[in-house]
């Protein structure tokens, strides 16, 4: 009878007892094994279970024994169900606690952006903006200081065009710029040989004279000077200037005067096309309008007309009246 009820136990076990696939981790043993201890003891409980009724049934004192026998076998699973389930409640534990530090320890490593980086990004961000808000501030400071402390400036001196100068008149008499002295003087550089250009200006000139005779009661001196000094002899100006206006003055001379008259008012002038006697002279396409004391006031060039030089000239007469 004691024999049978042992059988029965061992059966009870084998058929309670579960089969888990080997473990891969540690911790996955201690878990196996405290789950097959708490089997071991409910089987062992259900074997003295049956046990004992048995004996109360046949009131054998083996039945009895047997009963007593599996009790203490089951006392004695306990604390072994106990000790085991420790040590994987341990394991497991310290396996979950491995495995929550790891995770925890991988969203911080893994993730993008970390609090303490974002924290420093904004920091340095906003260092950078105050550190470039202050330097804009101080070089503007500066440019202002640098502006308030600029003078004005001051105008020294007139341009550099002019000079003295001996030449002949149409009437062959020897003329200076001192006998220009006292008077508004308006100088053209060009040749009587000139088949377009120096006529048009010269008419221009007159025409302008004329009207600022009129408009102005404004006494004007208008002078041509002859840049080809080889063909415009005296008597060659002189019937020139007459074609234009009675009161134009034709000063030519030699080739030396003539280059340091143009030199001094900045007139450029040189001979093109030569063939044999017939050539033609390239020259500066300027009108000077000199002040009394023979000083450069201002220069026309060939986009005035006739009114527009009138104008001008009575402008600046009369801005050099008020100064």
């Amino acid at each position: 009878m004691r024999r049978h009820a042992l059988q029965l136990v061992a059966r009870a076990v084998r058929a309670s007892a579960p089969r888990p696939h080997p473990p891969r981790h540690p911790h996955q043993v201690a878990a196996l094994r405290a789950s097959t201890g708490f089997f071991w003891t409910e089987a062992a409980a259900g074997a003295s279970a049956s046990a004992t009724a048995e004996a109360a049934q046949g009131g054998s004192k083996s039945a009895a024994a047997a009963a007593a026998s599996s009790g203490a076998a089951q006392a004695a699973s306990k604390p072994a169900a106990v000790a085991s389930g420790s040590e994987g409640g341990g394991g497991g534990g310290g396996g979950g606690g491995k495995s929550q530090q790891g995770d925890s320890g991988k969203s911080v490593r893994g993730g993008p952006v970390s609090w303490l980086s974002f924290l420093l990004l904004l920091v340095t961000g906003g260092g950078i903006i105050v550190y470039y808000d202050k330097e804009k501030k101080r070089h503007i400071e500066e440019l202002k200081n640098n502006t308030n402390s600029v003078k004005p400036a001051q105008t020294v001196g007139t341009a550099a065009i002019g000079g003295p100068f001996s030449l002949l008149n149409h009437d062959g008499k020897a003329v200076t710029e001192k006998d220009f002295l006292g008077k508004w003087t308006l100088l053209y550089f060009g040749f009587t040989h000139c088949p377009d250009i120096c006529p048009d200006e010269l008419q221009k000139m007159a025409a302008a004279i004329n009207k600022i005779k009129e408009k102005a009661k404004l006494e004007i001196v208008p002078v041509f000077i002859s840049v080809d000094p080889e063909r415009d002899t005296v008597e060659q100006v002189h019937d020139y200037v007459k074609e234009f206006h009675q009161d134009l003055i034709g000063l030519t001379g030699t080739s030396d005067e003539v280059r340091k008259v143009a030199r001094a008012y900045r007139v450029y002038y040189m001979k093109t096309e030569e063939e044999g006697s017939d050539y033609l002279v390239d020259h500066s396409i300027v009108m000077y309008l000199m002040n009394p004391k023979m000083e450069f006031v201002k220069f026309f060039g060939k986009n005035y007309d006739e009114d527009t030089l009138a104008e001008g000239i009575i402008k600046e007469v009369r801005e050099h009246k008020r100064s």
